[in-house]
């Protein structure tokens, strides 16, 4: 089981087991909400995720042209998951967002995706598959 919640606060979130995945996202989506080179992700299944608050939502057509919607606190800004048509059963959740300490270790990526968007002066992560976009 883990737990998350924005900067605030005031939106939480639960979820059970174990993640189904890890990966980096270098999406220039992913570059634009989270203001940085990319997003650090576990996949979680929607079974057993639980919210506290109210989040906003906005949502968007990806590159693959599937909509995409970022899930985000509409008081302090914080991207907390990304869910959609990519897939309907599990939820995409920015590492970041997790509240144990530890988490961002144990979430080492084992997939980047997106590759084609990486930045330049970023390097291939040692042990991850690479997909140059969506896999």
């Amino acid at each position: 089981m883990g737990k998350g919640s924005c900067y605030c606060g005031k939106v939480s979130f639960t979820y059970e087991g174990e993640p189904l995945n890890k990966a980096i996202c270098h999406c220039t989506d992913c570059q634009k909400i989270s203001g940085s080179a990319y997003t650090t992700n576990i996949i979680v299944p929607v079974e057993g995720f639980n919210i506290s608050g109210t989040p906003k939502k906005y949502s968007a057509k990806a590159a693959t042209g599937r909509e995409v919607t970022t899930v985000f606190c509409g008081d302090c800004g914080s991207p907390l998951w990304r869910e959609g048509e990519m897939s309907k059963d599990t939820l995409v959740v920015r590492a970041g967002s997790l509240d144990d300490k530890g988490a961002l270790t144990a979430a080492k990526p084992l997939a980047e995706v997106y590759t084609n968007d990486r930045a330049g002066w970023l390097g291939e992560q040692e042990g991850t598959k690479q997909f140059p976009e969506m896999f």
